[in-house]
């Protein structure tokens, strides 16, 4: 499981472990945040593609969907 402080996920890399639609990289692009300025989600770009998609930020501690880095 991928160790992660949700406040510092701003502009770091991802890796998905099995790519769709060619896109592999992705970055950071945006947290967002409740009201009491907790991390909920964050938007993620594709590097290749530039679509965005969000997600809630714990799924990027699953190894078996997503490494840290670009692999």
């Amino acid at each position: 499981m991928n160790a992660i402080n949700p406040d510092k996920l701003h502009h770091s890399k991802w890796t998905a472990v099995a790519p769709t639609h060619k896109e592999k990289h992705f970055l950071v692009t945006k947290l967002l945040r409740d009201e009491d300025d907790n991390v909920t989600d964050v938007i993620l770009e594709a590097v290749l593609t530039k679509r965005e998609r969000t997600l809630p930020w714990r799924a990027l501690k699953d190894d078996d969907t997503w490494q840290t880095g670009w692999q």
